[in-house]
Formats: C-alpha cells, structure tokens, sequence
C-alpha cells in the first residue's frame, strides 16, 4: 500500500528539512510512500530543500492559491491509497508516525484520521493550551463529531475523490470534509500516539488574520455560529485567566504574562471579526467552540516544558 505525504510550503526552510529527514528515518510494516509538494511561491530555500530530498514539486501562484485547491492539487497529482496531510512547519516525533496514523484507515475503522500536535518551548503559550485543548492525550477512533485538523491528518484516496476540498473556503477546509464523510456515515479518528511537533513563529498580525480567516470559513460550515461583542469579552477574559494560572504553575508567568494577553487579544479580536455580521449559534455550540478548555494541566505537564530534538540528534 502506497502513502502519499502531501505538504503544502509558502517559505517553509526553516523546519521543513527537519520535516523530510523524519519522513525518511519513519519505520513502517510494509506501508511505502513518496511525497508531494504543493508551493505556492516560496523565495527562502524550501524548494531546493525539496528538490535535495526528492519531493515531487507542483506549482500554485499566489492568485490561485486556497487552502483546498492547493490539497485537491496535490492529491490528483499523487499515486497513493492514502493521502496524509502534513504542515510544513511540523515535525514527525516518532518513526512510527506514518503508520501510526495511517493504520485505523488501513484497518476501515475511519475514512479521515488526524493526529495529536503539540508545541515547544519557542512556541506562544496560548497556542500550547489550544493544542492541549483540541490534542488530548487519549486517541478516540472513531470519534463523535466532525472536528479535524490537516497539519497531521490522513484520509482514504477513494473517500477524497467524491469528497474533496471546497476550494472557496478561506480555511477549515478539513472540517468541511469531516462533516460531509460523517454525514455520509464515514467515521473520524483521532489517533493520539502519532503527534507532531507544530511550529508557529507569526506576527500578532497574522495570528489576528489566521483567525479571523477560519471564523469566515466556519460561517460556512456552521453558518448558525455568532459571537457577539460580551462573548468575545467574557471568552477574552476567562482564557487570559485560565492561562495566566496554568503559567503561574508551571513557573512561566513573569517571562509569558503580556504575550498571552496579547495572543488572546488576537484570536477573539480576529474570531469575533470574521464572525459578527452572521445567525446566532446555539449557546452549547458556541461555548465548545470558542471557550477555552477546563484546568488540565495535571495530564499535559509536560507540554508546557519540551523541546523538540533534531531529527540528525545523536548522530
């Protein structure tokens, strides 16, 4: 059975060495791949990185560019039963990734697997509770609902083919996918044990924009979602808290205390901006989606204080 590893890049160099070197060291029971890559005009390295490793290089121009067209590019030029889905700016922590995430698809327990991702110590605090939040340490396969995340994901090739990418969306668009394999009876998996490393270095401006792009393209895929102006600040207030005494205990406070205020403002600021002109959402819809998670910090210690190893450590 052949993987296709699909990776979309927008000057991607600084990590996706590191990304091509764990795909090669991933150890696997007689699942092969190659690996695809979708550029959409990168000028720092990443294609000759690409071309160094052997990835197959596809084209897209910042005009064409969306976040589907550019996965639905890739997945018809690829030759795999499977297509897995990995940000470029993530890294594999295991050799046993790529068959970690891809066997619950193997095996037809799923149709759309996404696996755990987590950040380091380089990584805003805020962004590690979201992980700690939507990641759990408990793989659930399947799943209920329709919640997915292509920066670590697989899905079956026959399952893409008569569902593929919206490529209107401004983002979110595997949530759009999951919900239609649901709605057809295709489950979703989370597998816990095939986790990456994710690597977020924006500027406050792009993490506002990032936000604000999928509470657009949440509109259509949940168009009864609103927040209003008091959620924003109730949901503000109450994550600043909750992150401020999760800092506070693991000793990060003093060094992370106005960068999470900052983080925060970002998110409900971009959220609350791609989202206010649109229906309301039922209050138990709304409170999963944008409130922040409940005090776990007793089963996620250690994804507060991690760093990632290179993949060429101790060699």
């Amino acid at each position: 059975m052949l993987a296709s590893i699909v990776i979309r890049t927008l000057n991607e160099a600084r990590h996706l060495d590191d990304l091509l070197i764990s795909v090669k060291q991933q150890e696997t029971a007689g699942l092969k791949w190659e690996v695809v890559l979708v550029d959409s005009g990168s000028t720092d390295g990443t294609l000759e990185i690409a071309a160094r490793h052997g990835c197959r290089i596809l084209h897209i121009t910042r005009e064409e560019f969306s976040f589907g067209r550019s996965l639905n590019m890739g997945c018809a030029a690829s030759r795999g039963d499977i297509l897995v889905f990995i940000s470029g700016h993530c890294v594999p922590a295991r050799p046993d990734w790529l068959q970690t995430l891809c066997q619950p698809l193997i095996e037809g327990k799923v149709a759309y697997s996404y696996g755990r991702q987590i950040g380091d110590d380089d990584s805003y605090f805020s962004e590690r509770r979201i992980f700690a939040k939507y990641f759990p340490a408990v793989s659930a396969i399947p799943q209920s609902g329709f919640y997915c995340n292509n920066a670590n994901s697989a899905l079956r090739r026959a399952d893409w083919e008569d569902t593929p990418f919206d490529e209107g969306l401004t983002g979110l668009e595997d949530m759009d996918v999951a919900k239609r394999l649901v709605q057809k009876g295709r489950p979703i998996g989370y597998v816990a044990e095939a986790f990456v490393y994710h690597h977020h270095q924006e500027s406050w401006r792009s993490v506002r924009r990032r936000f604000e792009r999928e509470a657009i393209a949440l509109q259509q895929i949940m168009p009864e979602v609103h927040i209003s102006p008091l959620d924003v600040l109730r949901y503000f207030f109450s994550s600043v808290s909750m992150d401020w005494r999760s800092a506070r205990r693991h000793g990060q406070l003093g060094g992370r205390w106005l960068e999470i205020l900052q983080y925060r403002a970002m998110q409900f600021w971009g959220a609350y901006m791609g989202n206010h002109e649109h229906r309301k959402l039922s209050h138990r819809q709304k409170e999963i989606y944008y409130y922040p998670s409940t005090e776990t910090d007793e089963s996620n210690d250690w994804l507060f204080s991690h760093r990632r190893p290179s993949p060429n450590e101790g060699k």
